[in-house]
């Protein structure tokens, strides 16, 4: 479906031209026409499926058509980091492109005094566009920098992550400052009870648009060690002893984890930093440039950085824990064998993550091969259920680790 066959108007149909946008991913298809309807929409995307476009194109055009005050803040688009904030304000500069009436204002943390100044000048000068991180914007709020009285559309980008962040708080304090005709859009990449709970308490009657969620990349070297937790510190230090251990991400599902293991790393001279949601805004952008320019060989982190980060070349992706869904597993290691690159990706399942690590291996529709534990670490725990013992005797051991990279899918471009 193209996107000249929805109600979209002239003005975005023309920026979508320029663009050499035609067809609509999936996603689009889905939630534009739902969304021009004037219904909630609850989605459930992976990143790269084209979901900024999904909220921004209806909602844009709508604002252009319709008879929206000039002096209210007409669109509030929540997201969880500053690099997707600016991500969406970028992407609403090229689709309002031929739209005179419409400006944006990202609003985030993790700035000086002199940035915020300029924030409260933007949104006192109004802007019917607000992209914002959860904490600034409630910020801005409770200092009266802002009404939310009159705001006609409220976008929650990526809410799972806000979640994890523990923006929760923030989302229902700003939530209840809305009027009660405002139209809600969320979107998570999985939907676990608590994003569950949180559309029911934001949105109303919402259409749910869900995408399959797609199966790792065949390129993905996939193993795993059925290991006891005092034995996964000796299992990383085997395999960095041989292998490369530059670009590697270490993923736990807590941030006291990601802290014990960091320093831990350290103490065993391994470059390596820490990547949580206690870090600052400031403290989180220093780490990430460190780590893609080179810096940092080894990013400790929690699933803050499973989604959503663009980094070409990890080579290695680590769960230190098994991720609580099949989704969150996908997600963990989709970070490595992006953009035609090779990559490997290695689970560490003690005792009591067996049956979640087995429910994964149905969704893939596969059996992740089990590497013995090295020499000296003893016996794990036994795999029970499976057709061999790979615990002890798996047929694949880890090797160096090769190149890997990706990129974000896009819609198909019409031919120049």
């Amino acid at each position: 479906m193209t996107f000249e066959q929805t109600y979209l108007n002239d003005n975005i149909l023309d920026a979508l031209y320029d663009m050499h946008f035609e067809e609509m991913t999936p996603i689009q298809e889905r939630c534009i026409p739902e969304i021009l309807n004037g219904r909630d929409v609850l989605g459930v995307a992976q990143t790269g499926t084209g979901k900024t476009a999904a909220y921004l194109l209806p909602i844009l055009s709508m604002l252009d058509d319709g008879h929206y005050p000039e002096d209210a803040i007409n669109c509030v688009v929540m997201a969880p980091t500053r690099e997707l904030a600016q991500q969406i304000d970028q992407a609403m500069e090229g689709f309002s492109y031929y739209i005179d009436h419409l400006s944006s204002i990202a609003v985030y943390g993790g700035n000086d005094g002199s940035r915020f100044d300029q924030e409260i000048r933007g949104l006192r000068g109004g802007a019917p566009v607000i992209i914002a991180t959860p904490g600034r914007l409630l910020s801005h709020l409770k200092v009266g920098n802002l009404d939310l009285s009159r705001t006609s559309f409220f976008v929650l980008d990526e809410a799972d992550r806000m979640l994890d962040m523990g923006f929760s708080d923030d989302i229902l304090q700003i939530n209840k400052l809305l009027p009660e005709n405002c139209q809600k859009v969320m979107f998570s990449a999985t939907m676990p009870s608590k994003i569950r709970e949180l559309a029911v308490s934001l949105l109303h009657d919402p259409v749910e648009v869900k995408l399959k969620v797609s199966r790792p990349a065949d390129k993905i070297q996939q193993s795993a060690y059925v290991c006891y937790d005092p034995q996964k510190i000796g299992i990383i230090e085997h395999l960095f002893k041989s292998g490369d251990l530059q670009r590697v991400i270490i993923f736990c599902g807590k941030k006291d984890r990601v802290k014990d293991i960091n320093r831990t790393l350290s103490k065993l001279h391994i470059n390596c930093a820490a990547m949580h949601s206690d870090l600052t805004q400031q403290e989180r952008d220093d780490v990430m440039y460190r780590f893609k320019a080179g810096q940092v060989d080894v990013l400790v982190a929690t699933d803050i950085v499973s989604r959503g980060i663009d980094i070409d070349d990890i080579r290695i992706v680590i769960n230190y824990d098994v991720p609580h869904d099949s989704e969150d597993y996908v997600h963990r290691i989709g970070r490595t064998a992006r953009a035609d690159r090779d990559g490997v990706a290695i689970t560490f399942i003690n005792e009591k993550d067996i049956v979640r690590f087995k429910q994964i291996e149905r969704f893939l529709k596969k059996e992740i091969d089990k590497n013995p534990l090295p020499e000296g670490l003893g016996e794990g725990p036994e795999y029970k259920g499976e057709a061999k013992k790979k615990s002890s005797h798996g047929r694949r051991h880890y090797g160096k680790g090769r190149k890997s990279g990706g990129r974000g899918a896009k819609g198909k471009k019409k031919q120049q």
